[in-house]
């Protein structure tokens, strides 16, 4: 009898846990801001196309911009080569 509780103690911890959302960046937008909520606690907001309209948004609070390592630079479309009639 006693086993069945210190495994149902044990694992107590592990089922109430909800799992984890991984953060991701926004690869349309070259520029995050990084915004701390605590001392470990911070989140991003990739949706700024400069870092000057960056730091207006974090302007006052507590937060700071940085460079999104996940941007997808847009690619330059090939000219079309037209045939020429000969």
């Amino acid at each position: 009898m006693r086993i069945p509780a210190l495994v149902l103690l044990a694992l107590a911890p592990l089922l109430k846990t909800a799992p984890a959302q991984a953060q991701t960046y926004d690869p349309a937008y070259p520029v995050c801001l990084q915004v701390y909520q605590g001392f470990v606690d911070y989140y991003f907001e990739c949706r700024y196309t400069s870092i000057p309209q960056c730091q207006a948004s974090a302007s006052g609070r507590a937060a700071q911009c940085v460079v999104n390592p996940y941007y997808a630079k847009p690619v330059p479309r090939k000219k079309r080569r037209t045939s020429r009639p000969y």
